[in-house]
């Protein structure tokens, strides 16, 4: 028998599990805005400076490191062997909707019918 506060962190878990998968995905979707943003050049210190200049790459960064917060948070109540995959094929699933809504990138049939088939494996892992 589970008690409230058992059901809470659990209920508490998965809220924070869903918190790191969207700060990850965010965090890629800012990387992306920033790098189309940036001037081109050949020249790595150019490209590094305009990274550390930029603040939406700078606000991706700060994403990625929230989100590998919070899902450190969660590897402590989840086995990583369950864990990894749903975060890893919920955030490109997040990334290919929000690069085909907001980036208005090309989605081709395929591409739909593999996140179909992702979002299958994501129920098959995690039961």
């Amino acid at each position: 028998m589970t008690t409230d506060k058992q059901e809470h962190t659990v209920a508490m878990t998965y809220v924070i599990f869903a918190i790191s998968i969207v700060l990850n995905a965010l965090a890629n979707i800012l990387m992306k805005v920033g790098a189309l943003k940036d001037k081109e050049s050949n020249q790595i210190v150019d490209v590094v400076t305009n990274m550390a200049t930029n603040p939406v790459i700078i606000s991706g960064i700060i994403c990625f490191a929230l989100g590998l917060a919070a899902f450190n948070y969660v590897l402590i109540k989840i086995n990583l062997s369950v864990a990894y995959p749903i975060n890893t094929s919920l955030g490109f699933v997040l990334v290919v909707l929000v690069s085909w809504l907001f980036l208005k990138e090309t989605i081709t049939p395929i591409q739909i019918s593999g996140i179909g088939l992702i979002i299958v494996g994501v129920f098959m892992v995690a039961r």
